[in-house]
C-alpha cells in the first residue's frame, strides 16, 4: 500500500533510461467478514469484462464515512487480481486521515513512479511531467489501481492512467461530480439482513431464535451502517459471557449512542468529526440546524427556515452537503439524514446557544403552519386571505388543489413529528396551531390512527395551556377521527364534549360543527330521529351565520336521513339539490361530488337507473379529479348497482371489485361490508351461491362489529338470499326474520318490503303458493308506501306467480302486466324475462 502525501523526493535527475516497470503488488488484506454487496461486487466485476483497449475504465464508490467503501474496493481489486497481471495499486490519498492533510498528488507521483521501478535521480520535478511519466509507465499495461480515500477531481486526475487496459476504483466520501468519464456507485447503508449476517459474523458465536430480534434491534440503532456494526460487535466478541439480549437493551437505552460505537483508536465519531471539520463555519452551522429538524426528510424551504437563509442558498448549502455524503436525496429536492449522522449533527447543535436554537425551531413551525394553511384554502375551496399566521420570508408557490394535496402528503410526516417535538418539549401554543393548520386537510387517506393520536396530543396541549376554545376545537376533531375509525360510542361522547363546550364559551359556529357531527354519530348508529332533530339544529345555526359551506353539509345529511328513515325521496331529492346548488356556488367540487352520489341513490331507489348511471358517472370523475379514494370507493359502489339492475351483471361486478378492493386499501371498514354486500348480490345474480354466502358472512361480521344494524339487516336479507330454498328453508326464514325485525325498529318500509318479497319466493318453494301470495301483498303495501317502484313490480310478479299456481288466472295477468309496466319504465333488467312470460301466458290463454 502506498501513503501518499510524503516530502519525498525534491531533486530531479537525468541520465539513464528508467528501468521496466516492475509486477506491484500492494493491495491491503482482504476483509474476513465482508457480507452482501451482492450487486455493487457484479456491476464492478462486469466493469473489468467490458474495459476496452481504447479507454480507460475508472468507476468511482462514493457514500458516507463508515458504509463499507474500502472494504468493498479490496474485495473486488482482490476478485480481479489475476485479470490485471501487471500490477494491483492500492494507493490510499488521506482525504480524511487524522492529523494529515491530504495527500499532494505530486508527491504521490513520486512514490508511485519510485515503486515502479523509476530510480529516484529519474523522477522529474513537477506534476505534469511526474503525470506524463506515470502514463508512459503504465502504458500497454493491464494495472488495476485502487485509489482509496479521494478528496476532489485536482487530487485525483494526475493519477490516472491512459491505458485502456488499466482499471480505476475510486473511494470518497464526496460526490465526485468534476472527474469526466467516471462511472459513480452510490454506496448505500446494508440492508438489515445483511447487516445482521455481518454483526453475527463478527461477535464469533451462533445466535439463538430468542436472540435474533434483539440482534435486529442493534443492527437497526448502528443505523444499518457497517462501520458501527463492527465497532459494537467488537464489544461483544471480547466479552463472550456478556448477554445479547441484555446488551441490546443498555444500547437501545445508551443517552450517547455514538459514545458507544468506538473500538480502539475506531470511532463513529472520530469518522464524522474528520468530514465535519472539513465545511466551511457557515456550512458547519447550516449542518447544525438541519440535526435540528424533528421529521425523517427535508426541503430547500425548510432548510432555508431552519438557517434563515433566501431559498438560492439553502439549496447551494444543501447540494454542498450532498456531496459530501452529509445527506442523502431520496426523492428529487428531499432530502435526508442517516440516523446517527442526524444524532452527530444534533450532539453538535446542542453546543449552539439555547435562543439560537429555539429561533430556528420556531422559523421552522411558522413555514409549517402559514404553508398548511394555504395548502387548507385550496384543499377545501377557500380564499387564500384564510391563512392566518404570517408567511415565511420563502414557501413552497402552490398555486392549485393538486400541489396542495401534494404537499400535504409529501409533508405529512414532518409535521406530525414537529407536533410531537413541540409537544415533548411543553411548547403548547404551538401544538395547538400546527395542530389546527393540519384540521384543514380533508380525510382524503387512510391517517385514522394517526389523527387520534394528533388530536388526542392537541387536546391535551389546549388543557395545559387552558385554551378552552382549543380544547372545544380538539374534542370535535378527535370525535371525527373516532368516528372514522368506526368508534361511534365514543365519538359521540367526544362529540357531546365539544358541543357542551362550545355552548358554554357561546361559539356557535362551533356549536353549529358540533351539532353536525353529533348528528352523523346518531345516524351511524342507527339513531335516525334524534340524527334528524341534531341536523335540523346544525342547519338553523349554520343558516343564521349565514356559514354556507356547514348549511350544504346540514342539506346533505338531512336528505340522507329522509331518503332512508323516513322514505320521504321528495324531500331527500330537494334537501339534496340545494345542497348541490350551495356547493356549486362555493365552487367546492368534492361537496359538489358528495351530493351528485346522493342523488345518485335517489334516482335509483326511484327506479331512475339511467340517471343514476349518469350521476353516479360525473361523481366518479369529480373524485377522480380530486384525488379523493373514498368518494372514488363510494361513486364505484353506486355506479355497479346501477349497471347492475340494467342488466350489464359483468360489468358491475368487477366495479364492485374496484370498490371493494378501495375500502380495504383505505382501512374503511364501514366502505368495505358495504362493498362486500354489493358484490354478493352480483355473486347471487350470476348463481354462485357459494361465493356469495361467504361474502355475505364477511360483511354481517363487519357490521356487527361496528354496531351498525342497518347494515346488519342488509347482510342478513343477502345472506338469506343465497341459501337453497328447497334445502335450507328453515336458516332461510329465521335469517329473514331477524332482517325484518331489524328493518322495522327502524321504520325502513323499503327494506322490510325487500325481505318480505325474498320470503314470497322462500314460501313459494316450501310451504306453497297461498302463504306466498300473502307475504307478497305485504311487500307490495310496503313498496308502495315506500315509493320503491322495483320492489313493487317483484311484488306483483310474485304475487302473480302464485296467483297462477292457486289458479286465479286473471289476476295473475293483471298484476304481471302492472309488473312488466314498471320494470320497462325504470329500465330494469327484470323486464324482458317478465314480458316474455307474459306474452306465454297471453298466448295460452288465446
Amino acid at each position: 500500500m502506498y501513503l501518499a502525501g510524503r516530502d519525498l523526493y525534491q531533486t530531479t535527475f537525468s541520465g539513464a533510461p528508467p528501468a521496466p516497470v516492475p509486477a506491484l503488488h500492494t493491495l491491503p488484506r482482504d476483509v474476513a467478514a465482508f457480507t452482501g454487496r451482492d450487486s455493487e461486487l457484479r456491476r464492478l466485476l462486469h466493469a473489468a469484462d467490458t474495459t476496452t483497449p481504447e479507454v480507460v475504465a475508472i468507476h468511482a464508490i462514493d457514500g458516507m464515512p463508515g458504509v463499507g467503501k474500502t472494504a468493498l474496493v479490496t474485495r473486488v481489486a482482490h476478485l480481479l487480481s489475476d485479470r490485471y497481471p501487471d500490477g494491483q495499486l492500492f494507493v490510499h490519498l488521506a482525504a480524511h486521515t487524522p492529523g494529515q492533510p491530504p495527500a499532494d498528488p505530486t508527491e504521490t507521483l513520486a512514490a508511485l513512479l519510485l515503486g515502479s521501478g523509476v530510480a529516484p535521480q529519474h523522477i522529474p520535478d513537477g506534476l505534469e511531467t511526474r503525470a506524463a511519466l506515470w502514463r508512459a509507465r503504465l502504458a500497454d499495461k493491464r494495472v488495476l489501481l485502487v485509489l482509496d480515500d479521494a478528496a476532489s477531481r485536482a487530487q485525483i486526475e494526475p493519477l490516472l492512467p491512459s491505458s485502456g487496459g488499466c482499471l480505476v476504483l475510486i473511494t470518497s466520501r464526496r460526490r465526485l461530480l468534476a472527474l469526466d468519464g467516471t462511472v459513480p456507485l452510490p454506496l448505500e447503508t446494508l440492508p438489515p439482513r445483511q447487516a445482521t449476517t455481518l454483526f453475527c459474523s463478527l461477535i464469533h458465536r451462533s445466535v439463538t431464535e430468542r436472540e435474533a430480534e434483539a440482534v435486529a434491534g442493534i443492527v437497526k440503532l448502528c443505523g444499518h451502517l457497517p462501520l458501527a456494526i463492527s465497532l459494537l460487535a467488537a464489544h461483544l466478541a471480547h466479552h463472550p459471557t456478556w448477554d445479547i439480549a441484555t446488551f441490546a437493551h443498555e444500547f437501545a437505552t445508551a443517552r450517547d449512542r455514538l459514545g458507544e460505537l468506538e473500538a480502539g483508536d475506531r470511532a463513529v465519531t472520530a469518522a464524522f468529526d474528520l468530514s465535519y471539520q472539513a465545511l466551511s463555519a457557515d456550512q458547519q452551522s447550516f449542518f447544525r440546524r438541519l440535526g435540528l429538524h424533528p421529521g425523517p426528510e427535508i426541503d430547500a424551504y425548510a432548510a432555508a427556515a431552519l438557517d434563515d437563509l433566501p431559498l438560492a442558498q439553502a439549496r447551494r448549502r444543501l447540494n454542498a452537503l450532498y456531496a459530501d455524503h452529509f445527506i442523502d436525496e431520496p426523492a428529487p429536492g428531499r432530502y435526508r439524514m442517516h440516523d446517527l449522522v442526524r444524532e452527530y449533527a444534533r450532539a453538535l447543535a446542542a453546543g449552539d446557544p439555547d435562543d439560537d436554537r429555539e429561533r430556528a425551531i420556531a422559523r421552522l413551525h411558522t413555514f409549517y403552519q402559514y404553508t398548511s394553511e394555504v395548502a387548507g384554502c385550496f384543499l377545501n375551496f377557500v380564499p387564500l386571505e384564510a391563512a392566518a399566521s404570517k408567511a415565511p420570508v420563502a414557501v413552497p408557490q402552490l398555486v392549485d388543489r393538486e400541489q396542495a394535496r401534494a404537499w400535504v402528503r409529501t409533508e405529512r410526516p414532518n409535521l406530525i413529528a414537529c407536533i410531537n417535538h413541540a409537544a415533548l418539549h411543553r411548547q403548547y401554543t404551538r401544538v395547538i396551531q400546527l395542530t389546527e393548520a393540519m384540521d384543514t386537510f380533508p380525510s382524503e387517506e387512510n391517517h385514522w390512527q394517526q389523527d387520534i393520536s394528533l388530536h388526542e396530543t392537541a387536546l391535551t396541549a389546549a388543557r395545559h395551556a387552558g385554551d378552552r376554545i382549543s380544547q372545544a376545537n380538539a374534542l370535535h376533531h378527535l370525535s371525527w377521527a373516532r368516528s372514522s375509525a368506526s368508534q361511534y360510542s365514543t365519538a359521540a361522547d367526544l362529540a357531546e364534549q365539544a358541543l357542551a363546550m362550545y355552548r358554554s364559551l357561546g361559539h356557535q359556529l362551533g356549536e353549529a360543527k358540533a351539532l353536525h357531527a353529533l348528528s352523523q354519530m346518531r345516524r351511524l348508529t342507527g339513531q335516525y330521529e334524534a340524527a334528524s332533530d341534531l341536523a335540523e339544529q346544525a342547519l338553523t345555526l349554520y343558516s343564521s351565520l349565514g356559514y354556507q359551506r356547514g348549511e350544504a353539509q346540514a342539506l346533505l345529511a338531512l336528505s340522507w336521513l329522509s331518503r332512508v328513515a323516513t322514505v320521504e325521496l321528495e324531500a331527500a331529492n330537494e334537501f339534496a339539490e340545494q345542497a348541490l346548488a350551495l356547493y356549486r356556488s362555493l365552487g367546492h367540487r368534492l361537496g359538489e361530488a358528495s351530493v351528485l352520489s346522493e342523488l345518485r341513490v335517489i334516482r335509483h331507489q326511484s327506479g331512475k337507473y339511467e340517471a343514476a348511471i349518469d350521476l353516479a358517472s360525473q361523481a366518479l370523475v369529480l373524485y377522480r379529479n380530486l384525488g379523493n379514494r373514498y368518494g372514488e370507493a363510494l361513486a364505484l359502489q353506486g355506479l355497479s348497482r346501477a349497471r347492475g339492475a340494467i342488466g350489464e351483471y359483468e360489468v358491475a361486478a368487477d366495479l364492485a371489485e374496484q370498490a371493494l378492493t378501495l375500502y380495504r386499501s383505505l382501512g374503511d371498514r364501514h366502505g368495505e361490508a358495504e362493498g362486500l354486500q354489493a358484490l354478493c348480490k352480483m355473486r347471487i345474480t350470476a348463481g354462485d351461491h357459494e361465493t356469495a354466502a361467504a361474502l355475505a358472512e364477511q360483511a354481517l361480521s363487519i357490521y356487527r362489529a361496528l354496531n351498525f344494524g342497518h347494515g346488519e339487516a342488509n347482510a342478513l336479507l343477502v345472506l338469506a338470499q343465497t341459501r337453497h330454498p328447497s334445502r335450507e328453508v328453515e336458516t332461510a326464514a329465521e335469517l329473514l326474520a331477524q332482517a325484518r325485525a331489524l328493518f322495522q325498529s327502524f321504520g325502513d318500509y323499503h327494506g322490510e318490503a325487500e325481505v318480505l318479497n325474498s320470503t314470497g319466493a322462500l314460501l313459494a318453494e316450501s310451504a306453497g303458493p297461498g302463504e306466498a301470495l300473502i307475504a307478497y301483498r305485504r311487500a307490495l303495501h310496503l313498496a308502495r308506501r315506500a315509493k320503491a317502484p322495483l320492489e313493487e313490480a317483484q311484488a306483483l310478479e310474485g304475487a302473480a306467480r302464485s296467483q297462477i299456481r292457486c289458479g286465479q288466472r286473471q289476476a295473475a295477468l293483471d298484476d304481471l302486466r302492472e309488473a312488466v309496466a314498471i320494470y320497462q319504465c325504470i329500465g330494469a333488467a327484470e323486464a324482458t324475462p317478465a314480458a316474455a312470460h307474459l306474452a306465454s301466458l297471453e298466448t295460452e290463454r288465446s
